[in-house]
């Protein structure tokens, strides 16, 4: 069975073309567009366990704010947050958090989620 993870971005190509790349390695890939979004999606579909987020995002809130949400209301998802515009330092993570600057590299991304998800080091 196919672990479910959420990738949060509100530029529609970088959201498809990690979506995709996830999908290729096996992951069941949700999708939303912004932290509102991705708050419902979460809230319906209870096997994602790890979250994937831009930190600047239209909407309600960014994505340090959904970081933060998430870890309250679903402490045992994983969290990995990207930004092309800052560096998001540990103090403003929560906590067992990763920060990947952008652009990224898909490969990076998808072994540090399977690390996170096996409880190993990334």
């Amino acid at each position: 069975m196919p672990i479910a993870v959420l990738v949060v971005e509100d530029e529609a190509l970088l959201r498809f073309d990690i979506a995709d790349y996830l999908a290729e390695k096996g992951f069941e890939v949700h999708e939303a567009a912004s932290a509102d979004q991705a708050l419902r999606i979460l809230e319906t579909v209870r096997e994602i366990r790890l979250v994937f987020t831009d930190i600047d995002m239209p909407g309600s809130m960014d994505g340090l704010k959904l970081s933060a949400a998430v870890r309250e209301r679903w402490p045992p998802v994983h969290i990995i947050v990207t930004s092309g515009n800052r560096i998001a330092g540990k103090a403003e993570l929560p906590p067992g958090s990763l920060f990947f600057a952008k652009p990224y590299i898909p490969a990076d991304i998808a072994r540090s989620m399977q690390g996170m998800l096996a409880g190993g080091a990334v």
